[in-house]
Formats: C-alpha cells, structure tokens, sequence
C-alpha cells in the first residue's frame, strides 16, 4: 500500500479465511503503562506484513484460503443457489481499520486466477480520511494485517453469498485492546445506519470486556448497535481466538482467568464461535463438527442474561449473558467465522426480500429448540481451555461453548426467514 491517505469508494472483488497467532498462555497481566496496547491478530491476516504489492497479496490471499472453495458445499449454499438465493438485493459490511487501498487489483486477481466470480465490493471511510500504512504515525505492520483481515473477511462473506453487496466500511484509528480505535468504529456503524447502508454488519475484532476502565464503561459504545438494530441491521461479530480468556490490555499474554470479549459478549450481538470441520477433497463431511479449541465463548461480566436467554438458563447456570451463540468453521480463527455467517445471512435478507433485524431472540425462541428442522447442527464435542485457564465443554443440545451448534445452509436460511415473519 503506497503512502498516501485515501477515502471513498472502490468497486472490485475477493474471498477470505483467518488463523490464530501463538501468544503466550495465561501470562500475567502487564502494568497498563509498561507497553503500547495491540490487536490480536490472526496468523492468517498477520502474513499480509510486508505484502506491498498487488501480486504479494494476492499470493497471501491464496495461501491464506486454500480450503476455502470446500466451505460452499459443507455448508449447503449451494442448494439455496439453484434456487437463485445468492445474496442478490443484500448488503453485508465488513467493519474493519484501515482497510485495503490495493483491493480492487487484489481481488480481480485473485477471482481470475481461481475462476471465481466477480464481487461487487465498496469502499466506505465514514470515520474520516484512511492514512497510508507508509504514513507517518502509523505502524505499518498494523496497517497491513488489518489490510490482510480486510480481503480475508470480504472472501469469506463472497463464499456464502457470491451475488451480495460487499462494504468495507474503514475507520482511520486502529483498533487495538479497550477503547482505543472503538469510537470511531461506532462513529461507522452509526453512519451506516443513517444513510441504510448495510443489512448485516460483520465483525472480526474483540477486545476483553476487563480491559476497559471499568465493566460497565464498555456500555457507553452500546448505543450505535441499539440504533443499528432498531434500524433492522443485523450485527454479527467472531468470539475470540483465545478460548475462555482473552489478551491484556498492553503487553504480550493473556489473563490468567476467564475472561469475555466485546462485542460478541453485547446482547445486541450474534456471537460466532469457531469449529473444526472434516472434509473430503469435494466438501463431504467425514465427521461431525468439533470445537476449535482456542475458540472464544463464556459468560459476561457486564451484561445481564438477556430475555431471549432465559429458555437456556439451566445450561448457562448464570445471570450474565452467555456466548457465542452458533458456530462456523474457524480453523482461521474466529474471524473467518464471522463473515462465513453474514455471507448466509445475506442469503436470508434476499429470500425475505428485506432487513432481518435481531436474529437472536428467532434463534433461541424456534430454532435452536427445533434444531432438527431448522438446519441447527449440534456440536457435542471439545472445550476452549487455554493455558492454565479452563474453559466450557460442549455437550449435546445448547451449551456456552458453542451456543446453538453449526448450521446446514439450505434448512437454516428459510427456517430463519419464517421464524422472523
């Protein structure tokens, strides 16, 4: 990316996964004032430092997605596809820092060269003008991961839903652990619910609700998703890729206790955890779904048991709210997982011909207690302990590890959209 700021829109195309950097287990936590406060990001979307060419991106892109094609089929979009439910009329934001300048060549590349379809991608900067990764003041290598977890998103949310509109809506501040970058991505989401940009905003980020000044001050940034979901906006967001804790706030290492991350921990949220998929060279499952081990979920510090909880109480056994609440593949990390499900819902706006709104209080009211019929596929296996701090196991029918289970496509998309009506 070259040096210069820039701001607007770009039109073009991508395809994306994530995976989780090694950080160190359970480490205490640093003094606040020790070091700088970073983002956790991904292997994935951190092989994109030093990429600053079209074709080195592209080849990150690739290495990044290889399975990618594979997911379609596990996850039965193609069957909603031949019935001409391909996200058509929809549009799905990926709020992300920073952005790609680069990502129309990207994109077109990397769609010709794999014989995929052309995205219709835009590039929004609502928060401001977007520096330059090569600009002064701003850490280049961050700038670039978070360009790497921009076409990365945007792929993925393609895979589901190859005909939706992509937004890459990109804020100026790069958004790191407690509020530092988070206003102005609230300034962004509020934006996109004035001017009824998106139908479905995806989130690759999260920072742990015990790195804010105090747990209740996280509820200050909550009014952007209040409006967005009064609007009809549906909000996804991934839930961490450290199991049941999370990275402190300056330094390396992670709390050695339990600890949830925002915003997959907000009640106005869906919170994706990630699994672990087998499949053969055509996208066949040869097993079921089992838990990726450093996938995010627990219960929250800050918000209370929403109502939509409350047929789930005895499994929770707590008066917070519990998340995530549906999983997808997230071998990449839960990023990947994130925009996997907003591509699907993407699907569900088109076959609704509009909006959906909130999904949870569908998703725990009628589709997670009818999972046979509503495409929810239990996932009853693995834990997301991390280091010395133990996590939840997931078990048969609902649990905090995994919420609901994973989902088969073509069942769970006219399931959803008849539990809305």
């Amino acid at each position: 990316m070259s040096g210069r700021g820039w701001a607007g829109v770009v039109v073009g195309a991508a395809l994306a996964a994530t995976a989780v950097a090694a950080v160190p287990a359970a480490a205490s936590p640093q003094p606040r004032a020790a070091q700088q406060s970073h983002h956790a990001f991904s292997a994935a979307a951190a092989s994109f430092v030093g990429a600053t060419t079209v074709e080195q991106k592209v080849q990150r892109l690739e290495a990044a997605t290889a399975s990618l094609p594979r997911l379609a089929k596990a996850y039965n979009t193609p069957a909603l596809w031949n019935q001409g439910l391909t996200g058509a009329g929809s549009t799905v934001a990926t709020l992300v820092s920073y952005g790609d300048a680069d990502i129309k060549a990207v994109i077109d590349a990397y769609d010709q060269r794999n014989g995929l379809p052309p995205a219709d991608i835009s590039v929004i900067a609502p928060s401001g003008p977007v520096p330059g990764c090569a600009d002064p003041g701003v850490d280049t290598a961050t700038c670039q991961s978070w360009g790497g977890e921009t076409d990365l998103d945007v792929e993925m949310i393609h895979t589901m839903a190859p005909a939706a509109h992509i937004v890459i809506a990109a804020t100026p501040v790069a958004e790191t652990q407690g509020f530092t970058g988070l206003p102005e991505m609230m300034a962004a989401v509020d934006y996109m619910t004035k001017h009824r940009i998106a139908d479905v905003i995806s989130m690759s980020f999260g920072t742990a609700e015990d790195t804010f000044p105090s747990l209740d001050s996280v509820k200050s940034l909550d009014p952007a998703f209040e409006r967005a979901s009064k609007a009809g906006v549906t909000l996804v967001a991934s839930s961490g890729d450290y199991g049941a804790t999370n990275p402190v706030l300056t330094g390396p290492g992670t709390f050695p206790y339990r600890a949830a991350s925002w915003p997959a921990s907000d009640p106005n949220v869906t919170a994706l955890g990630g699994t672990v998929l087998s499949l053969d060279a055509n996208g066949n499952r040869t097993a079921p779904d089992v838990l990726w081990r450093p996938s995010g979920g627990g219960v929250s510090k800050t918000y209370a048991r929403p109502s939509w909880q409350n047929s789930v109480k005895g499994s929770t056994g707590s008066k917070f709210r519990s998340f995530p609440d549906i999983t997808m593949e997230g071998i990449y990390g839960t990023s990947e997982s994130s925009p996997l499900f907003a591509g699907v819902l993407a699907l569900a706006v088109q076959a609704k011909g509009g909006r959906l709104g909130q999904i949870n209080p569908a998703l725990y009211g009628k589709l997670g207690p009818k999972a046979d019929k509503s495409g929810i596929v239990d996932v009853t296996s693995g834990d997301n302990s991390y280091g010395a701090v133990t996590g939840y196991t997931a078990g048969p029918g609902f649990d905090i590890v995994s919420g609901w289970g994973t989902l088969d496509a073509s069942k769970f998309v006219p399931a959803l959209v008849k539990a809305l009506k």
